[in-house]
């Protein structure tokens, strides 16, 4: 028996640990990168275009077919509440916002594909969720034992809200589609 129903859903995972392996590199390389891209032009530069790419993930995996108006203007409010929410916000939490984003949506389409390939998985959108906050607590808590590093109660919290705020999205543009066909 395999342990996954399709390759897809091998890829999905294997992206999501790739995401995953990312985060963690960052507790071990992240400190000499913050030195080398000292310079506010650069990061903004940076932020910029890791926020760019988010929004296109999320809105990717969140539009299957051609979307209706109801669906874009959602979509466009979405996208200036994610902007101004980012802009208020410290470098740091950005990342943890972006990084714990995309993580949550692999693993969200992975457990979607699971259940396309008529596997029982309950509560995806729930399990995706709970599987990115306790990520994010496991790599919250591990920075405890590390040097220059620093637990911070809030970060696990901003990892968990990242991936509500995805997969949410995603949530609210399915309900809004079935509103939308039905009338």
């Amino acid at each position: 028996m395999s342990l996954f129903t399709s390759s897809w859903e091998k890829q999905l995972w294997l992206y999501a640990f790739i995401v995953l392996a990312t985060i963690v590199s960052t507790l071990i390389f992240g400190q000499p990168l913050v030195e080398v891209f000292a310079s506010q032009d650069l990061r903004a530069a940076i932020f910029l275009l890791v926020m760019a790419l988010v929004g296109t993930t999320i809105v990717i995996h969140g539009i299957k077919t051609r979307p209706s108006r109801a669906e874009i203007t959602i979509w466009l409010g979405l996208s200036a509440v994610y902007i101004m929410f980012f802009l208020r916000l410290g470098m740091p939490e950005r990342s943890h916002l972006m990084e714990y984003s995309v993580l949550a949506i692999f693993i969200h389409m992975a457990l979607i594909e699971r259940i396309g390939q008529e596997s029982k998985v309950l509560k995806p959108a729930l399990l995706a969720l709970t599987a990115t906050f306790i990520i994010g607590l496991l790599d919250e808590c591990v920075q405890i034992f590390l040097p220059d590093r620093v637990f911070d109660p809030n970060d696990i919290a901003f990892n968990g809200f990242s991936g509500l705020m995805a997969i949410g999205s995603r949530m609210l543009l399915q309900w809004i589609r079935k509103k939308t066909r039905k009338a």
